[in-house]
């Protein structure tokens, strides 16, 4: 660690993140879901009907990966596919009853855990946490995209 707390906190986003992944991958276990099925599960609960882009760019990864990511959740009868009435070779995305069911069980647990190893931080000192990192997270991204 640094004598910047900025700076520490800024890198204490991957090992938040790696420990993140790694409870969703334990709470996923006997679902038959991975984690990537279950984000695109997600952004459908929580957007509705979707095409492929439209999850890429909610999720910000390469819209090629995304396609790989539906493809399980399509194989596995958890997704399905509509007529896009604006675009005819992008298809939107929508949940199967089953799909709708077992992502809701998901984040109803999740939500749980989530409660249950939080219960002892101050809401108001999570709310500025997360108005922080959002800063952070904007800051970041525009510096990233300014030209050299």
């Amino acid at each position: 660690m640094t004598d910047s707390p900025l700076y520490d906190l800024v890198w204490m986003s991957r090992p938040l993140m790696q420990a993140a992944e790694a409870s969703v991958e334990k709470g996923l276990a006997g679902t038959g879901l991975t984690v990537r099925m279950r984000a695109v599960l997600e952004m459908l609960h929580a957007h509705g009907e979707l095409t492929v882009p439209e999850v890429a760019e909610r999720l910000e990864i390469k819209r090629q990966y995304v396609q790989l990511m539906v493809n399980e959740t399509l194989a596995a009868g958890l997704t399905e596919q509509r007529p896009n009435p604006r675009h005819k070779r992008s298809p939107r995305l929508s949940l199967t009853e089953t799909g709708g069911r077992l992502i809701a069980e998901v984040i109803a647990r999740e939500l749980a855990l989530i409660e249950r190893i939080g219960a002892d931080l101050d809401p108001a000192e999570v709310a500025a946490a997360l108005r922080i990192v959002r800063a952070l997270t904007a800051q970041l991204k525009s510096h990233a995209e300014e030209a050299p």
